[in-house]
């Protein structure tokens, strides 16, 4: 029987992000691989209307899955921080590696 044309592998093919959010880019930056606090972001973003940062980098960002809070059940924790998910962690090291 001759060789099959197309491969019978059952590898799935690895998926790639597209983000066209360029502040939810930006935010996976700065965030990275830690766990910041607002304040933390908003000074490595080196911006002063935490208003603006939360509408526009960070519930964007936790509404498309890419960062979620320590204490999701608290929104308001004294001590909240946000972080990298898996696609998040995923699309960081795209960015990272030069993707």
């Amino acid at each position: 029987m001759p060789p099959h044309k197309h491969s019978t592998s059952t590898e799935q093919a690895r998926v790639e992000l597209q983000v066209y959010n360029p502040n939810i880019l930006r935010l996976l930056r700065v965030i990275g691989e830690g766990e910041l606090l607002v304040k933390e972001i908003m000074e490595r973003l080196e911006l002063k209307d935490r208003k603006n940062v939360l509408n526009l980098y960070l519930n964007p960002a936790v509404s498309d899955g890419y960062i979620r809070l320590l204490y999701p059940d608290s929104s308001r924790h004294l001590r909240q921080k946000y972080l990298l998910t898996v696609k998040g962690l995923t699309l960081y090291n795209d960015i990272k590696g030069g993707k």
